[in-house]
């Protein structure tokens, strides 16, 4: 197994020990939570980088990759679901919509997958998806930092300020989330036979 395949197995495993952190009450937790997502996030950047420049891009790695930034982001916005589900006023169905529309498009498109796949087609993921994913791993590094500070530092008073922030960021990921469903969709759809 070539070193980008390690880095996306690497973010993999540390998906759970990521979620625990985070929903785990310790001292500092969302602070934990966020170095361990930012690291994480850091080797999808670093694994594909590599696998290009050191042409060790493999089927393996295109199918991996993409599964490896599904675990870690659903993982964060379950754990940003169940935070916001404790709250007053529209949050609560907000997150929830949220992570509908993330979990949807991400079924959706693993079930693509599989189906291109046995026609001995592996798609890697297209510019949309790619900004879909980091979307998504911004909005949630800043959401993350945001409850690192309201709640491991106290800093109570910027909460309703950081709570508008993040949904307007989570609302963006999940926009492309949707536009990239549908161009995946789109380029799968000569693969899909209804009369099997």
């Amino acid at each position: 197994m070539n070193t980008p395949n390690k880095l996306t197995l690497g973010r993999m495993i540390a998906t759970p020990i990521f979620m625990a952190t985070m929903l785990i009450d310790f001292p500092y937790h969302y602070a934990v939570s966020l170095v361990l997502f930012a690291l994480a996030s850091l080797t999808d950047m670093i694994d594909g980088k590599m696998a290009r420049k050191y042409n060790l891009v493999t089927d393996f790695g295109k199918f991996l990759d993409p599964l490896a930034d599904k675990m870690l982001t659903t993982s964060a916005y379950l754990g940003f679901m169940f935070l916001y589900s404790a709250k007053t006023g529209s949050y609560g169905w907000q997150m929830t919509t949220i992570v509908f529309i993330v979990l949807f498009r991400e079924f959706m498109v693993s079930s693509l997958r599989l189906v291109t796949a046995k026609a001995g087609l592996v798609v890697a993921a297209n510019i949309w998806g790619k900004l879909k994913t980091v979307s998504q791993m911004v909005g949630l590094v800043v959401a993350l930092f945001a409850y690192t500070l309201i709640s491991d530092f106290g800093l109570s008073q910027i909460e309703g300020v950081c709570d508008i922030i993040i949904m307007v960021l989570f609302w963006i990921s999940a926009v492309l989330c949707v536009i990239s469903g549908l161009i995946y969709l789109n380029e799968c759809k000569g693969y899909i036979n209804t009369s099997k």
